[in-house]
C-alpha cells in the first residue's frame, strides 16, 4: 500500500532555490498534499500555484507579500497548529521552522535542510550586512532568543535529515548535533543551452538582498567599466542601483524564457556571496558558462578552480576585481562545464531522495509517472 504523503515548505512567498526545490520535491512525491504556513501564490512558478498549497492561519495576516519577514515570530506558532495526523509520510522543506511540524504517531518526519535558522545562528553576521538601526537590533537580538530555544527544541522532530551540502551538513551538526546524509539540490540542466557567440557581459541571477553581498560584484564591475546584467528583484534594489556605474544594467525578474537566453551568452556569473548551497552557479554551467565565486559556503563544493569557474578570497571589491581581471585571461571548455553540471541533474536528484525516503520507509513509494 502506498504511503500518505505531506510536503510542507516553510512559507511560499517568493520563488527562490528553496521553492525549486519544494517544486522538484512535490513532482517526485506523486499525490503528496502540499501545506505552508502562508502562500503568495501570484509569485510562484505556474506548478506551485497549481498545487494548491494547504496553508495556516497565517493566511489570513494582512499585506503577506511584504510583510512576510516581519512575522517571523509568529511561525513557529503558525507550524505547530497544523495537523499532520493523516499521513504516513512527513517531508519538510526547511530553512528556519518547517522542521518544528508535529507529526502522527507513527509517522516518519524526514527534513530536506537548507539551512538552519540563518538569523538565528549567524545573527551579527545578518545585522552587519542588513540595515539595523540600534533600537531594532536590540529588539532582534531579544526576540531570537525565544526564537533559538524553540529552533533547538523543534530540531529534534525529524526523525532524518537530509542536508542540501556539506556546509550545512556540519551546521546541523554544530548547531543540534544532528547527523544527516548529503543530497545537493536539483538542477533543471536541460532548461539551458550553450550559445555562440558569447556576449560581453557578466552576470547577476539573484534575489537582491543585502547578505548575498551583490554590492562588491556591483561595485566591481563599474570600478573596472565591464559591463554587467542584473537578473532579479527584491528589497535591496534601490542601494544597489545607487552605487552601479554606466556599465550596470539592473533588468529586474524575467521569466524563464529571457534567463536562459542571457545565461547563454554571458561571459560569467558573477556569485560573491557565501550561500548555504547556491543553484545559480550550476544552472549559468548547465549552459556551458563559468562562475566567478566567492571562497566559501557552497560555492566551495560546486565550482572546480580552472575547470567550471574561479574563486576570490576576501570578500572585498579588491578581491573581487583582482579575479575579474584573471577570469579574463583564461580560456573555458564549455562541453566540460555542461558536464560538469549534469551531474547534479534533476533526475539524479529524485533518484537519490526516493532511494532514501524508500529506504526510512520501507518502501512503497508511489511511482513516478511516466
Amino acid at each position: 500500500m502506498d504511503v500518505r504523503i505531506a510536503l510542507f515548505h516553510d512559507n511560499l512567498a517568493q520563488m527562490g532555490g528553496a521553492e525549486r526545490v519544494t517544486e522538484v520535491l512535490h513532482k517526485t512525491l506523486p499525490g503528496a498534499d502540499l501545506y505552508s504556513t502562508l502562500a503568495v501564490t501570484e509569485r510562484l512558478s505556474p506548478y506551485l500555484q497549481a498545487a494548491k498549497a494547504r496553508t495556516s492561519w497565517m493566511q489570513r495576516l494582512p499585506n503577506k507579500a511584504k510583510f512576510f519577514r516581519h512575522y517571523f515570530l509568529l511561525y513557529p506558532l503558525a507550524v505547530e497548529t497544523v495537523n499532520l495526523d493523516a499521513y504516513d509520510l512527513v517531508v519538510t522543506s526547511c530553512f528556519g521552522f518547517a522542521k518544528g511540524v508535529k507529526r502522527g504517531k507513527n509517522a516518519v518526519h524526514v527534513c530536506y535542510c537548507h539551512t538552519p535558522m540563518r538569523w538565528v545562528w549567524r545573527a551579527e553576521d545578518y545585522f552587519a550586512q542588513e540595515t539595523v538601526g540600534v533600537l531594532k537590533k536590540l529588539f532582534l537580538g531579544a526576540a531570537l532568543k525565544p526564537l533559538k530555544a524553540w529552533e533547538m527544541r523543534a530540531a529534534r522532530r525529524p526523525d532524518f535529515y537530509i542536508a542540501n551540502s556539506r556546509v550545512v551538513q556540519q551546521r546541523l551538526r554544530d548547531a543540534f548535533g544532528i547527523e544527516s546524509v548529503v543530497i545537493p539540490p536539483p538542477i533543471e540542466t536541460t532548461r539551458f543551452h550553450a550559445s555562440e557567440p558569447v556576449g560581453d557581459y557578466f552576470l547577476i541571477l539573484s534575489r537582491l538582498v543585502p547578505y548575498k553581498r551583490l554590492d562588491l560584484a556591483i561595485r566591481a564591475a563599474t570600478e573596472l567599466g565591464l559591463p554587467l546584467k542584473v537578473i532579479g528583484g527584491g528589497p535591496d534594489l534601490e542601494r544597489l542601483r545607487a552605487m552601479a556605474g554606466p556599465t550596470v544594467e539592473f533588468l529586474g525578474r524575467q521569466d524563464d524564457a529571457a534567463v536562459t537566453e542571457l545565461v547563454s551568452r554571458c561571459r560569467a556569473l558573477l556569485f560573491p556571496g557565501e550561500e548555504d548551497f547556491g543553484m545559480a552557479p550550476l544552472e549559468v554551467n548547465a549552459a556551458g558558462r563559468p562562475v566567478i565565486a566567492f571562497f566559501g559556503g557552497g560555492a566551495v563544493e560546486t565550482v572546480t578552480e580552472g575547470l567550471n569557474g574561479i574563486f576570490f578570497r576576501e570578500p572585498t571589491v579588491a578581491s573581487m576585481k583582482a579575479a575579474m581581471e584573471r577570469f579574463q585571461t583564461m580560456t573555458w571548455n564549455a562541453a566540460a562545464i555542461q558536464e560538469h553540471a549534469r551531474g547534479y541533474d534533476t533526475a539524479e536528484f529524485q533518484r537519490r531522495v526516493r532511494a532514501f525516503l524508500s529506504d526510512v520507509t520501507g518502501g512503497h513509494l508511489p511511482a513516478l509517472p511516466a
